[in-house]
């Protein structure tokens, strides 16, 4: 059990049991403070960014300053100069097949568990594809070119090129309004196999590395992802732990029927928790402004989305990757920011309205913002006149 929940006086399992078969009830405001608990979201936890970022069960990181900004905002007085700074995490592809940060020391678990999940139909047209022989063969010269090295998608086309022949980098991957190297529709099964993941930027340009990491074995790893999702977002189900993996359903339930689990009712609705994991902290008033992606993962692994996007939040936040205003775990509205030198405008739209208490908390978060990133902040309440990731 994390750190966070040891700290917060619990209840106790016959406090909370009530007449609903055998299972044990848990309210929605139980969920939310043992979810703001373990992301150390209610308190700050006095850990590292590895620490934080296991915790999370991983760490969207498509954009590595939101990524920075989500780990320091839970630990006390961390900044994003301290997280860059940080060692024991690897960026690489994660959950869903998007860019995550995970613990370096968690990786071969990972990585096997990923590399477990039944392939879905490919996407690519025929022309474009590789065969299962051609895909082997660059995924081990990746490997190769990659191996003590850090290069740009550029270099690593050459070093391609050079090595498989020039099959491999035609420019036949339909992507973002361009046509990419057909080596990177492999990109991601590169990244789960543990040849690939991300080096540190060349000035603005993406390089990639060889971590050096062999995948264990799924015997090992699916279990560890397991308790590690339950910990983060249980209680939960097999049905949203194969969305927060985008992996098949029946698939996901063989799984989670491989780990010593217990049953319990959420609000009328059967979930799942990793046996004798019972402990509820005591609610704490928690206002909290969520980055890009910090948001979207939280409402991947935390479903229910008509308890966690209530009121105006399921038409006004639900559809866009907004930055979430969060008021005792559910979405309370929407933020933006822009920062210019060491200013820095933070705009906050609330869907409902905030207490005194609430409001002076917003402050304190919208400072902690301003502290994290190097800036002096001013905050506004209003409506935020930007598009999702803007």
């Amino acid at each position: 059990m994390h750190g966070a929940l040891k700290r917060n006086a619990l209840r106790t399992e016959l406090d909370r049991k009530r007449s609903y078969g055998s299972a044990m009830r848990f309210s929605w405001t139980d969920v939310c403070a043992r979810r703001l608990a373990q992301h150390g979201l209610s308190t700050p936890l006095d850990a590292s960014p590895a620490e934080v970022v296991s915790a999370m069960a991983g760490t969207h990181a498509q954009v590595i300053s939101a990524a920075e900004l989500s780990i320091a905002l839970r630990i006390n007085g961390a900044t994003r100069a301290d997280v860059q700074r940080a060692d024991g995490l690897v960026r690489t592809f994660g959950p869903r097949g998007t860019v995550h940060l995970l613990p370096a020391d968690e990786l071969p678990l990972w990585l096997g568990a990923l590399s477990a999940i039944p392939p879905g139909p490919t996407s690519w047209d025929e022309h474009v594809r590789m065969t299962g022989e051609q895909t082997e063969q660059v995924l081990a010269a990746i490997g190769e070119a990659l191996d003590g090295k850090e290069l740009t998608i550029d270099e690593l086309t050459a070093a391609l090129a050079e090595s498989v022949g020039p099959w491999a980098v035609d420019r036949v991957m339909p992507a973002f309004q361009d046509l990419w190297p057909r080596w990177r529709t492999v990109t991601h099964l590169a990244g789960i196999r543990g040849v690939l993941c991300f080096g540190a930027n060349r000035g603005r340009k993406v390089t990639y590395t060889n971590p050096g990491v062999t995948p264990a074995p799924a015997h090992e790893s699916l279990p560890h992802v397991v308790r590690s999702y339950l910990r983060a977002y249980g209680p939960s189900t097999p049905q949203r732990f194969a969305h927060w993996l985008s992996a098949p359903v029946k698939w996901a339930t063989e799984v989670f029927a491989s780990v010593d689990l217990e049953q319990v009712d959420v609000e009328g609705e059967t979930a799942w928790i990793l046996a004798g994991d019972t402990a509820v902290p005591e609610p704490v008033e928690c206002v909290r402004l969520l980055p890009y992606f910090d948001g979207y993962a939280y409402r991947v692994g935390n479903q229910p989305p008509a308890l966690l996007y209530p009121g105006k939040a399921s038409e006004r936040v639900l559809p866009q990757n907004f930055q979430y205003l969060v008021v005792n775990g559910a979405v309370a509205g929407l933020w933006h920011q822009r920062k210019s030198g060491r200013k820095l405008a933070i705009t906050v739209e609330t869907l409902l309205k905030l207490g005194k208490r609430q409001r002076a908390e917003l402050d304190e978060q919208a400072q902690r913002v301003g502290e994290i990133v190097g800036a002096t902040p001013a905050l506004t309440l209003g409506a935020v006149t930007v598009g999702g990731h803007a």
